[in-house]
């Protein structure tokens, strides 16, 4: 890495004002966080190897049984003992989606302790907002859009192939394709969405 890895954490969050933020305005901040851990990881292509977050100083990575996670898909939270981030990804799941909750877990880690400042209530809680832009930013991450339209510009234009080069799945890239207005959106379409969020209280971990 060209960046010093001790100082992703810091980089990533010079890139948020110290204010709360509207949608479209915590959207185009994920957005920029995304495309720059991807230039200091050195991505360039597709797949990203997000695995690579678990490489980063002070952050592990575990997979753990969905009996550990209580049925959710991942959790983050800080081990002030040990002075390093966990997040705990559900080892049930497909590997798609391990690496979507891998990029969500991540953003929260971001994020935190900032949540309440960047997303005041409005129709959702903090909480609420805070998770939707946890899942933009996977999404930003996974599939970026300057990859993608490159991509859809060269005529690959099979949903079912641009998943299987981004190493997501179908359902989500048919709703990135629509986020970035390369499809028409599905009124019928709805995305199966498991709820991840940053635990405060400790949670006991199968070695």
């Amino acid at each position: 890495m060209d960046q010093d890895p001790r100082t992703v954490l810091q980089s990533l969050r010079a890139l948020m004002p110290a204010r709360g933020l509207q949608h479209h305005e915590a959207r185009g901040v994920a957005e920029r966080q995304a495309m720059r851990l991807l230039s200091i990881l050195e991505q360039r292509e597709p797949p990203v190897a997000v695995g690579l977050i678990a490489e980063l100083p002070r952050i592990e990575v575990r997979v753990v049984p969905n009996r550990d996670l209580a049925g959710l898909s991942g959790m983050s939270q800080w081990l002030k003992a040990q002075s390093r981030w966990l997040i705990a990804v559900n080892g049930d799941d497909s590997q798609t989606r391990r690496r979507f909750t891998l990029g969500h877990e991540f953003k929260h880690i971001v994020d935190n302790p900032y949540i309440n400042v960047l997303y005041p209530k409005s129709e959702q809680s903090a909480d609420e907002r805070a998770e939707r832009m946890c899942d933009y930013f996977a999404a930003c991450l996974l599939m970026p859009r300057p990859w993608v339209k490159r991509l859809w510009a060269q005529g690959v234009q099979d949903a079912a192939v641009l998943a299987a080069t981004f190493n997501v799945s179908p359902a989500a890239m048919d709703r990135r394709l629509q986020e970035l207005g390369v499809i028409e959106p599905r009124r019928a379409w709805r995305a199966r969405r498991t709820p991840t969020y940053f635990r405060k209280a400790p949670l006991v971990l199968a070695a």
